[in-house]
């Protein structure tokens, strides 16, 4: 989907500001946006997307080359004869670091404006690590691929996705149950041991967004997003192009649904929700893993559907009706174009995809559920790195000739 321009009802020229210096720094942030989502377009896309007569992006073209945030490229004739476009993309060699702290491991990577995860370490923890600790593992890491990015690369901040409630003004992690972290300033005490901005969200509000921007949730504007790690069951919402966020930023909280009578409790101990009846740690356990990446989690259950263990395949049928109910419920309340499951969700799905669809739209109305769609996460395993990046490129994107950049160390 790379080059198709998303995200331009609001166009440069339906924006009035105060003054002059706010229309400039408005039709920047219209022109590096399409880069950021969009890709490599060439100048005449911009043009036509934006509103804006040719001269004006030519302008703000040059302005964002000048400011090291675009580069250009000779494109091919689309028709083989002729001059070629003029082709444009974000910088790569403006980054931010993401991380993504959990129970068994804490993730730094490097992504960069256009969207690219260049690259990614994973450090495993043994214990369940406490905030400080999964601090000092990121802050260690990033300044060890900081050390390795080329010079003068420039560097926007910080950004984590937290399995947890996170207070978005301070980035202090408020309730992280599977990690038992409770009031953490998780983000000072990164941005001490960096000198970097540091910006915190949960993280599936990150995933719902990257995977709308980014990923197969792209053109859609009513989403239900249901996202599973170590610790649990988060989700999101998109209508009509807005994500629900909720009073004080919490909203989303999805594997907290009731969905049985049981009384197994989630991590938050409330009983009978999603997130209990859909457990990571029940497979790792009926599989004899002590931990698993996503992808070898699918590996083993790829292998069950094969052999048909009846242990581990009677597990994972009861996780397959158990989410297709819970995401029946969202299909009535939110009447979303698609539904996407990421983590170990997406494996589940395909295990029993028939059954999961009967159960699904037995139990939503019909008029709600007869156009939906649903589809596992386009992005993988760099789906919370590409999530997280975007919370320090919103500065950039906002006011893009404004904003200070950190930059990389000249090597020696």
């Amino acid at each position: 989907m790379k080059g198709e321009i998303v995200d331009s009802k609001v166009q440069a020229g339906s924006f009035v500001g105060r003054n002059r210096e706010d229309v400039r720094q408005f039709n920047l942030s219209i022109v590096l946006r399409m880069l950021h989502f969009a890709g490599t377009v060439s100048r005449s896309q911009l043009t036509s997307a934006s509103g804006l007569n040719r001269s004006t992006i030519s302008g703000l073209v040059n302005e964002l080359e000048d400011l090291g945030l675009v580069t250009e490229s000779m494109g091919e004739s689309s028709s083989g004869a002729g001059r070629p476009s003029l082709m444009v993309s974000a910088a790569e060699d403006v980054v931010a670091f993401s991380v993504n702290p959990d129970v068994d491991a804490t993730t730094v990577g490097v992504v960069t404006l256009g969207g690219h995860v260049i690259t990614k370490r994973r450090f495993q923890t043994r214990l369940q690590p406490t905030a400080q600790e999964a601090a000092q593992i990121a802050g260690r890491l990033i300044n060890e691929l900081r050390d390795e990015l080329a010079p003068n690369t420039k560097i926007a901040g910080v950004g984590a996705a937290v399995p947890g409630q996170v207070r978005l003004a301070d980035g202090v992690v408020r309730l992280a149950p599977h990690l038992n972290w409770v009031e953490q300033p998780f983000g000072a005490m990164i941005g001490q041991l960096t000198g970097l901005p540091v910006f915190l969200d949960n993280d599936a509000s990150l995933g719902c967004m990257a995977e709308r921007n980014f990923g197969v949730g792209r053109g859609f504007d009513d989403v239900v997003y249901l996202f599973s790690g170590s610790g649990g069951i988060g989700g999101g919402a998109i209508v009509n192009g807005q994500q629900l966020r909720g009073a004080s930023g919490y909203a989303g909280e999805l594997g907290h649904v009731r969905i049985s009578d049981s009384t197994s409790s989630d991590y938050s101990g409330l009983p009978g929700t999603l997130e209990s009846l859909v457990r990571r740690d029940d497979l790792l356990e009926v599989f004899k893993l002590d931990s698993a990446t996503d992808e070898e989690l699918e590996n083993e259950i790829l292998a069950v559907r094969d052999a048909r263990s009846s242990q581990a395949g009677k597990m994972l049928s009861l996780q397959v009706e158990a989410l297709a109910l819970g995401l029946a419920s969202f299909v009535n309340i939110f009447n979303p174009e698609v539904v996407i499951v990421a983590g170990f969700l997406g494996a589940v799905f395909d295990y029993e995809q028939h059954r999961f669809l009967e159960v699904l739209k037995a139990n939503s109305l019909a008029a709600s559920n007869e156009r939906v769609i649903v589809r596992r996460s386009g992005l993988g395993s760099d789906l919370l790195m590409i999530g997280a990046a975007e919370l320090p490129f919103r500065s950039l994107l906002a006011r893009p000739s404004e904003f200070e950049f950190v930059r990389a160390k000249a090597r020696r």
